[in-house]
């Protein structure tokens, strides 16, 4: 499990996130004040303020490295 900083701050940056994150059978959760969504959600994550960055949880063990690098863009 690791969490990283990730900034959302346009729709098709939004889009363009979750559709690189489905390809992983791994949770993702979006952690933004007391609220936790699922990082899959396009829905969920637009009930979040993106204004400011949004803490992302990976849990996953094997293949971190390339999870890591497919969601480089962003990380803040």
């Amino acid at each position: 499990m690791k969490t990283v900083s990730i900034s959302l701050n346009s729709i098709d940056k939004v889009k363009s996130f979750v559709n690189a994150i489905t390809k992983y059978e791994n949770d993702f959760d979006l952690i933004s004040g007391r609220y936790v969504i699922d990082a899959k959600s396009i829905m969920g994550i637009f009930s979040l303020d993106l204004s400011k960055p949004i803490d992302l949880t990976i849990h996953a063990a094997d293949n971190m490295d390339e999870i890591m690098e497919v969601i480089a863009p962003y990380i803040v």
